[in-house]
């Protein structure tokens, strides 16, 4: 791990802050800063070429170094972005950057040109000359002729124009206007936006829709009011379901896709005081950004030349997406946009806070997510269903489609296409034909419902196969129950949370057995475990391929597998996820209790039950205490 500047960094103050963002900033530069621009300065690629993939790494950190001028720090960096910048954007140029071909990457990268123009035109505008400021105006107006995807990036032709706004420059009011107006359709209502037109909502909600929104915001307060008004009353009412996304330690939900961004996901938390939204007290806001960005510093997440891998918890390109250069992770400096405040500004002048006592349970109705936080709110899980992205990023079922996701175990993407260990199934239940071993899972819900009770949902992994899974709230557990119709002889494993497998407790002893009723993977970083409930089904302790998971690039994983009936099958499972084996011991000696009969199943325990009817397709609950 790469620790230069990072490791002893407490990341408390405002200073600390502007430190390690002047660490990332001089790595991206001595990396992307010279050299030639048909090179990647990297080995691998993306779906773009080598050329814009070192546009986009050396305009990124822009980010980064934008907001630590405009909050008043002096850099020496300016002049080699000046330099490059003007050269790139010069038709004549032999360094020239080139113009817009269709929906192009380099599209995405003009937001940080645009926000360099808005907040700091003294460092960004100004010094050029005259002809050097036409040509870089000239050149991000490429984005009002442009196709865009009607999602995040109609705030890119927003941030664009605005900074020519502030800068001085001509600028289309008319694009941005429309492109405003577009953006409203992604509005769902109660603080949240889709990403476009489908059923997709995973953190380009806060760190693009938000992000740029309170930018926008923070402004244009005094030209566009209502519209200003509007970003802010929705942010705010976003930030009250968002904040159960993160635990108590800092970490946040590992779902959906980008992940590369990595602290990007707290880059809301840093708007919001930009914009002066004080949804809760300063001092939360505070300590929900830094605390994610110091839960990263601990993670191996660096190469030797301190330039951030793509991957999440340590280098991964089996989980990356197909738009991830080796630049493409400094989006996380998005949360350095708090930089631009002043020292003076009540979010840095507040006491670092804990996070505020919050339910035990969560609905979500728009993400189509139940979250469970316990542990005293160290160990987040969501379930989760219904999400799709139907662009089909990569591995789009193991981001948004497994049943539960925890900010303690991650989820794992497939390593292969046969069998248990290649597929890495954890949170889901995958099918294949008997006489095979190439499964399918989960990929796009046919319909579902959320309540505080449960997510019920049909899916369909062969179109003459229904499923239809209830996923269960209670406590560290959830139950999972599934009715299976269809005319093929299948069979089946579903799997419990992958845990990292290295190392081991120092004074208790680690726990794996298995038998024809379960599994169970206890380790130093987490415990985890599956219950048959219904089904005959047995368990085992699969091993995954190596750099399946998000977090760990070696795990164990129990998994209940066997033989499904022609005609219709219930399966039925209770699935355990604890931080620590104390709490795994106190929840295993009390598993759900399931039943199930011609009306309806029943899950209980502790004092309370919970019915499913079949005939009024409703929940009721008997009883006290949390599920």
């Amino acid at each position: 791990m790469y620790n230069k500047g990072i490791k002893d960094n407490p990341l408390k103050t405002r200073e600390d802050v502007r430190a390690l963002a002047r660490t990332m900033i001089d790595s991206a530069l001595a990396r992307f800063g010279q050299g030639d621009l048909s090179v990647c300065e990297g080995e691998t690629g993306a779906k773009y070429s080598h050329k814009t993939a070192w546009i986009e790494g050396f305009l990124r950190p822009l980010f980064g170094l934008v907001p630590l001028c405009a909050g008043g720090f002096s850099s020496d960096l300016w002049e080699v972005y000046r330099q490059r910048i003007a050269a790139g954007t010069d038709p004549d140029s032999e360094e020239y950057w080139g113009e817009l071909e269709g929906k192009d990457q380099k599209i995405v990268e003009m937001a940080s040109l645009g926000l360099g123009l808005a907040l700091a035109p003294e460092f960004l505008w100004e010094p050029f000359s005259k002809k050097e400021r036409e040509n870089l105006a000239g050149w991000l107006r490429q984005v009002n002729e442009a196709p865009l995807a009607a999602n995040n990036w109609l705030f890119f032709p927003v941030i664009v124009n605005l900074g020519l706004k502030k800068a001085g420059a001509s600028y289309s009011q008319e694009i941005m206007d429309e492109a405003l107006s577009r953006i409203e359709d992604n509005y769902l209502g109660e603080g949240w936006y889709s990403d476009g037109p489908a059923p997709q909502r995973d953190y380009y909600i806060p760190f693009a829709m938000h992000f740029y929104g309170l930018i926008y915001a923070g402004l244009m307060e005094d030209e566009d009011q209502e519209r200003c008004r509007l970003y802010k009353e929705r942010a705010a009412l976003f930030a009250k379901d968002f904040i159960f996304w993160f635990g108590g330690e800092g970490d946040g939900l590992p779902f959906g896709r980008s992940l590369t961004y990595r602290f990007a996901m707290s880059a809301f938390w840093g708007a919001l005081a930009f914009a002066g939204v004080e949804v809760f007290p300063w001092g939360v806001v505070k300590g929900l950004l830094l605390r994610n960005i110091r839960w990263w510093m601990r993670r191996p997440i660096w190469d030797e030349g301190g330039v951030m891998t793509i991957g999440y918890g340590y280098p991964n390109l089996k989980m990356a997406e197909f738009y991830n250069a080796p630049g493409s992770p400094a989006w996380a400096m998005k949360s350095f946009l708090a930089l631009a405040l002043p020292d003076t500004h009540p979010f840095w002048q507040a006491k670092e806070e804990e996070l505020p006592a919050l339910p035990r349970l969560s609905l979500q109705p728009h993400p189509f997510m139940l979250i469970m936080r316990g542990e005293e709110g160290r160990h987040v899980q969501a379930l989760t269903s219904g999400q799709y992205a139907r662009f089909e990023p990569t591995f789009m079922s193991a981001k948004y489609e497994k049943f539960a996701y925890s900010n303690v175990f991650g989820f794992s993407v497939p390593g292969g296409e046969y069998g248990y260990d290649q597929g890495a199934f954890d949170s889901t239940l995958a099918l294949c034909e008997q006489g095979d071993d190439l499964y399918r899972v989960r990929r796009k819900c046919e319909w579902v419902r959320v309540s505080y009770e449960g997510i019920v949902s049909l899916w369909k992994p062969w179109p003459d196969v229904r499923v239809c899974t209830w996923l269960i709230p209670w406590g560290s557990w959830h139950v999972r129950v599934h009715k299976i119709t269809g005319s093929r002889l299948l069979k089946g494993g579903e799997g419990a949370y992958a845990v990292g497998c290295d190392g081991g407790f120092s004074h208790e002893t680690v726990l794996e057995d298995q038998n024809e009723s379960m599994a169970r993977a206890w380790y130093p970083k987490g415990c985890t475990a599956v219950l048959n409930l219904e089904g005959v089904r047995k368990g085992q302790v699969v091993v995954p391929h190596p750099n399946t998971n998000v977090l760990y690039s070696r795990t164990k994983l129990p998994v209940l597998t066997g033989d499904l009936l022609l005609g219709e099958t219930w399966l039925a499972c209770g699935v355990l996820g604890t931080r620590t084996l104390f709490e795994a011991e106190k929840e295993w000696e009390h598993p759900p209790v399931y039943t199930r009969d011609d009306h309806g199943f029943c899950v209980s325990g502790k004092g309370k039950s919970l019915t499913w009817r079949f005939d009024t397709e409703e929940w009721r609950m008997d009883g006290e205490g949390d599920m």
